[in-house]
């Protein structure tokens, strides 16, 4: 008998509610700091890197090859059969090639490997569709096509205060970053099709970016009903206004309020806010259970 499990890692922003429900596992990204190396999520919270961010900047890794391993054989001694593993971009981390490659010698369950091209609800988005279709059942082969479908429908935008922490990850070029200084413009940045972060557009202020960003998001909602994430890093206030202007607007489903990963903490720094939009296609599709 077959049975499915499914892998993500704490980038994909899920909550802890959802990751039980669904019994996903989520393994930890690694922050790093000169004296001290901790788990994302688990070690750290998103509290403490904003806190420290003033003294010292962290980097991110991936997580350990003994992490990945042992939550394969945990899966398999729980009586898995087979598992989906979905991690954050292969543009973005080494998180892909490491369970790809120690999938291949992973021997007493078949594990598939499928890189989300995206980071926080993006790859959410995803893992909580693996997660609904595993629940209803349906075949492995048909899943894993699925979700890659739903990599191709699920769409991003960020609003960050300062783009200088994506520069210093090396995650964005200089040009864009000084850009952002100039002028007080807040670029919107997006995830494009290899899953590396490239701006969008560009508001005149943080409030006049966020408004072009809704609207962007407004006309994806003529023609077709959605979820919608809303992602903050430090930002609540604005989330929470974020919520009270989408909550009524024509073809949005379920919504909810994001606190972005402390490995995306490091990324963003404090004031990102955000929107991730999936597509409903078929019942059931839902965030809040």
């Amino acid at each position: 008998m077959t049975k499915i499990a499914l892998m993500t890692d704490t980038s994909c922003d899920l909550p802890v509610h959802l990751l039980r429900k669904f019994d996903i596992e989520a393994v930890p990204l690694r922050v790093i700091y000169k004296d001290k190396e901790y788990r994302d999520g688990v070690d750290i919270q998103p509290s403490e890197v904003y806190d420290r961010l003033e003294t010292e900047v962290p980097t991110t890794s991936m997580p350990s090859p003994q992490d990945i391993h042992d939550t394969f054989t945990r899966l398999k001694e729980k009586g898995y059969t087979h598992c989906i593993v979905i991690p954050v971009s292969s543009s973005m981390s080494g998180t892909y090639n490491s369970c790809r490659l120690m999938a291949e010698d992973f021997e007493g369950m078949k594990i598939d490997v499928i890189d989300s091209r995206g980071l926080s609800w993006l790859l959410g988005f995803m893992v909580l569709e693996a997660a609904r279709l595993i629940k209803e059942k349906v075949d492995y082969s048909e899943i894993l096509k699925r979700v890659e479908e739903a990599r191709e429908r699920v769409r991003g935008y960020f609003v960050i205060d300062t783009l200088e922490y994506l520069k210093a990850g090396g995650r964005i070029g200089k040009v864009t970053a000084t850009l952002g200084t100039m002028l007080n413009l807040k670029p919107i940045i997006t995830v494009d099709d290899e899953g590396g972060f490239t701006p969008f557009t560009v508001g005149r202020g943080k409030k006049n970016a966020i408004k072009k960003m809704v609207d962007h998001v407004s006309k994806q909602l003529q023609n077709t009903k959605a979820n919608i994430a809303i992602l903050q890093g430090r930002a609540e206030k604005e989330a929470e206004a974020l919520k009270e202007k989408l909550k009524d607007m024509e073809n949005v489903c379920d919504l909810t309020i994001s606190a972005i990963s402390p490995a995306l903490v490091v990324h963003a720094g404090p004031g990102l806010v955000g929107l991730v939009v999936e597509p409903i296609v078929r019942p059931n599709q839902k965030i809040n259970y």
